[in-house]
């Protein structure tokens, strides 16, 4: 059973592992991290200097399964961003992103008492948009272009769910 707990030091090897280049590195943290690759000093010391970011890794029978962050961006208005979504590349396609979202929605309007969940993804990775529309997450706007992410251009799409949304698809 697909479980959520804090993020682990240890964690950071495992979870780079699944990234097989410098286009799933950059679709996973956009230009966050700056040079790529980066190692798993890299991803602890990250995490430890942003302090109002909360990690977590999906576990299931004791594997890690995957790995996303959480974070205040409006305490006011109580909104939550999710970020660095991932899942172990091996098991993709099987529905473990999509499970490991409802898990952290539960947790951010539940527990954290959030009024709306984001998330950005970039254009070019279908994918994951699939999995934020299957949750209820609508698209909202175009939000950023990132210029130079390997000689290209990516725009950066903003997806996102409110309580209400999210509670009423839940009760149909």
């Amino acid at each position: 059973m697909l479980e959520l707990r804090p993020y682990e030091k240890t964690d950071a090897p495992i979870i780079l592992g699944w990234l097989d280049g410098e286009t799933a590195f950059r679709k996973w943290s956009a230009d966050r991290y700056g040079a790529y690759p980066i190692t798993p000093d890299d991803m602890n010391a990250f995490y430890e200097k942003n302090e109002k970011t909360v990690p977590l890794t999906a576990v299931d029978g004791g594997k890690i399964r995957g790995h996303m962050i959480m974070r205040f961006t409006d305490k006011a208005e109580r909104i939550i961003r999710f970020g660095f979504i991932i899942v172990d590349s091996k098991i993709r396609g099987r529905g473990y992103g999509g499970k490991m979202l409802s898990l952290a929605l539960e947790r951010a309007f539940g527990d954290m008492g959030a009024s709306k969940v984001t998330i950005g993804v970039f254009e070019n990775n279908p994918q994951a948009q699939r999995c934020y529309y299957s949750l209820g997450f609508a698209h909202r706007e175009e939000r950023d272009e990132y210029i130079g992410i390997m000689g290209e251009r990516w725009k950066c799409l903003e997806f996102e769910l409110t309580k209400e949304d999210y509670y009423n698809r839940r009760s149909i």
